[in-house]
């Protein structure tokens, strides 16, 4: 398919603010398999947004739309839409919904957040769960999609809405397609590819690949004749992917790896520990994003020196001095250290070198080892990794967390 980006805000076209949302869109968009006809920066402008809309729908097979969507007075996009596509404003209670209990201040305030729940006539919701703006609209046949201009927000609802939406658009009947995202960790996308290449080949089906950070997301789009063809197509896919991933799949849709994790400890009644090096805190930062994670995660410790791994963990002296802080000896110590001083049930811990120095021939950057404690039994894993520092941070914090989910599923 064809399709054309608007990226819309003041803050872009006066170079306060790097356009990075346009460029992500388009990356993803050519990965999949679509052609961008052209990309603009406009203002806030209904003008120049109505302007710049109702061209492109009548020469591009989808339309993606980023920024002024918010409640402020200068987020302008849902209004120039109304008027652009003769589409009143129409109340959405669900936004509603999710807006009220949020809402505090003056009058005047609280109907600028309003705003957001009042969109154009036709606007279907991309992810009615979540605060973030963002909707689809189909105007002839064509279909546009709405998007936060902040680009984290973006982001996830592009990977997880817009990109599997169009794997599988069809205007004609829109009832008979049924969708999954399945998202996968510790395969690179080759692998994944190479092990659903016979799948793909199954007519009405869809399979679209998403590198995101250190995981793989695969989208599957069952295009059926009727709504009952569609389930039973998509039924036989979902049973054929989930038996070639195996337990690289991790979840689905929008379930993050620590929500996963989170659901694994609150089902066996266990709670998790985390002791870090080279992470810095990140896993611990992934655990507490998730909404009551305080119910199975008792805390953790970034134990950076060798000093703080002695007193904080109790990693024995004479440990670091022989086997040096990034070793199997060191890693098994911080697991059963912190769950020693945490009382958790389960612990993890990470020290490796992240770079881009302090690498040696005997252990390169990349090198990270990982300890576990589960119920007092503790194991080791050693992974090498590649990429920038941030990339074997990221891949490094995954792979503490991945950890903890594969133990527990011999559990279930």
């Amino acid at each position: 398919m064809i399709g054309e980006i608007i990226a819309i805000g003041d803050e872009l076209t006066s170079g306060r603010i790097v356009n990075t949302t346009s460029g992500f869109a388009a990356s993803k968009l050519f990965a999949a398999g679509h052609e961008i006809f052209a990309m603009h920066t406009i203002g806030d402008s209904p003008e120049l947004i109505g302007e710049a809309l109702t061209r492109a729908i009548g020469r591009v097979d989808f339309v993606i739309v980023t920024g002024g969507l918010g409640a402020t007075s200068d987020d302008l996009t849902n209004e120039a839409v109304a008027a652009a596509l003769q589409r009143p404003p129409t109340l959405h209670r669900e936004i509603l919904a999710q807006i009220r209990p949020h809402q505090q201040g003056a009058a005047n305030d609280r109907k600028w957040l309003e705003k957001l729940a009042w969109l154009p006539e036709g606007a279907e919701v991309l992810n009615p769960e979540s605060r973030m703006a963002g909707y689809l609209l189909v105007d002839n046949g064509t279909p546009i999609f709405f998007l936060p201009g902040i680009p984290e927000q973006m982001k996830e609802l592009f990977v997880e809405h817009v990109l599997p939406c169009l794997a599988g658009w069809s205007a004609d009947d829109r009832s008979a397609i049924r969708q999954r995202v399945y998202r996968t960790f510790g395969l690179t996308e080759n692998m994944v590819n190479k092990k659903l290449q016979e799948i793909e080949k199954t007519p009405r089906l869809k399979i679209g690949y998403y590198p995101v950070d250190s995981e793989v997301h695969v989208s599957l789009t069952v295009l059926g004749q009727d709504p009952a063809q569609s389930d039973a197509l998509f039924r036989q896919a979902d049973a054929a992917i989930t038996a070639a991933l195996g337990d690289a799949i991790y979840g689905h849709n929008l379930y993050s790896m620590a929500a996963v994790v989170g659901e694994l400890l609150r089902r066996h009644n266990l709670q998790l520990s985390v002791a870090e090096s080279c992470t810095g805190g990140l896993v611990a930062s992934k655990i507490t994003e998730v909404a009551g994670s305080s119910e199975w995660f008792v805390g953790g410790v970034i134990a950076y020196a060798n000093d703080l791994k002695e007193r904080l963990l109790g990693v024995d002296r004479k440990l670091l001095a022989g086997h040096g802080a990034v070793s199997e000896q060191v890693a098994r110590a911080m697991a059963g250290g912190v769950q020693a001083c945490t009382g958790a049930t389960v612990s993890v811990s990470v020290t490796g070198i992240a770079g881009p120095s302090g690498g040696t021939p005997e252990k390169p950057v990349g090198t990270v080892h990982f300890g576990l404690c589960v119920q007092g039994e503790v194991t080791d894993h050693r992974r090498s990794f590649s990429g920038s520092r941030k990339e074997i941070q990221e891949i490094a914090a995954q792979t503490a967390l991945d950890l903890v989910r594969r133990a527990l599923l011999t559990k279930t």
